[in-house]
């Protein structure tokens, strides 16, 4: 009886992943009860405005942004496609949206490993083709929330480059750079921005109205560990850009243009050790708010200080869900919608005006969704981590 009973329910398990495969309804449902999963053990939650819309164009594919019935391009704001849709389903974690008109015609736009397709009945329209991986994280209990915020690291490297945000970033900065790179390397998709690492040449990213910060040599030390050794050119230029940081035993100087020398040691001290570099500089112990975003090294070496406020959380989230990682806590912030999973607000150096095509409420918000340090960081907290 036993047996028959596994055997059973079993089979009732495969029937019910094919019919929910099928239809998109159980698919976004799943998906649901997945963001709340999330949002019970992460309950600091950001109601958001309810605009639907997906981006297409995960790596170095051309990128587009589907909304009301209409596929557009996300650079140029040209429309691709347009249908007349009774209604739509976005299901985020299987990269497509499900159309049907007034005539019951059913549409969908879909990405995948391989590429992105438009497919109506048996007719089926390549939009784009390159290789990815698009692992689905089984096994993992935020498996659904991982494809999504995948999804949303990709979608941000344009044109070669890893950028905060496609659509209000042109320049990709160090700092998120390394994170997306984490991610990357855990995914299997390095070669995605594999060219852009071989060809930094610069120390510095120069974002910020183009200070020289302290922490990007270590950065950048790191992302060629990635792809590459000692002997990339940048390597030389690297170490010879630290003296003007030198203070003794540690190195000191701007980061959002404030000292945070403990961050600024610890990025040098592992990208020196990534690269099997020698190494001569000491952590300080002193305090520093930005210590505990370095959460994979270096952990004690730590004094502890003030710690990220509410506004942070809501403007900047991926420095909480950082910090979170650091001392193992929840007060990383979650939105209320289903897609994106990330964003950032209120950035000095943001074109937020970018946003127009996608959505003009978005610009007046000064927010940018998504976006690739927080998505980061909030997979490399939720990957890995044990069913309850």
């Amino acid at each position: 009886m036993k047996k028959f009973l596994n055997a059973f329910f079993a089979f009732i398990f495969i029937v019910s992943s094919v019919f929910a495969q099928t239809n998109p309804e159980r698919l976004l449902k799943s998906y649901r009860d997945n963001l709340d999963l999330l949002r019970q053990e992460h309950k600091n939650i950001r109601k958001m405005s309810d605009i639907k819309f997906f981006l297409f164009g995960m790596g170095d594919r051309p990128k587009m942004i589907y909304k009301d019935g209409i596929l557009k391009d996300a650079k140029t704001g040209e429309v691709k496609y347009r249908w007349n849709v009774k209604k739509e389903v976005i299901v985020p974690p299987e990269y497509t949206v499900y159309m049907e008109n007034g005539n019951g015609k059913k549409v969908k736009i879909q990405e995948n490993e391989k590429g992105i397709y438009i497919i109506e009945g048996k007719k089926k329209i390549t939009l784009a083709t390159s290789k990815l991986n698009l692992p689905d994280f089984k096994g993992e209990p935020y498996a659904p929330v991982l494809k999504t915020l995948h999804h949303e690291v990709l979608i941000n490297v344009d044109n070669g480059k890893p950028v905060p945000n496609f659509m209000v970033y042109k320049k990709p900065w160090y700092r998120d750079a390394t994170l997306m790179g984490m991610v990357l390397k855990q995914t299997g998709n390095l070669h995605v921005i594999k060219d852009w690492i071989m060809n930094i040449r610069d120390p510095f990213d120069r974002n910020n109205h183009g200070i020289s910060e302290a922490d990007n040599p270590g950065e950048v030390l790191f992302l060629i560990s990635l792809v590459s050794d000692r002997t990339h050119p940048a390597v030389k230029p690297l170490l010879d850009s630290l003296k003007q940081f030198d203070n003794g035993d540690y190195i000191e100087g701007k980061t959002d243009y404030a000292l945070h020398r403990v961050f600024q040691t610890k990025w040098i001290k592992y990208g020196l050790k990534s690269l099997g570099l020698p190494d001569r500089y000491t952590i300080p112990l002193k305090q520093d708010s930005y210590s505990s975003l370095f959460w994979w090294d270096y952990k004690e070496e730590h004094v502890e200080g003030p710690r990220f406020d509410a506004g942070s959380s809501q403007s900047y989230p991926y420095l909480v869900w950082a910090e979170d990682h650091f001392y193992g806590e929840k007060n990383g912030i979650v939105t209320d919608q289903d897609y994106p999973l990330s964003w950032e607000a209120n950035a000095s150096d943001a074109n937020y005006p970018g946003l127009s095509v996608l959505d003009p409420d978005l610009v007046k918000a000064k927010l940018s969704p998504p976006h690739t340090w927080h998505a980061s960081e909030m997979f490399l907290y939720l990957i890995g981590q044990k069913s309850k």
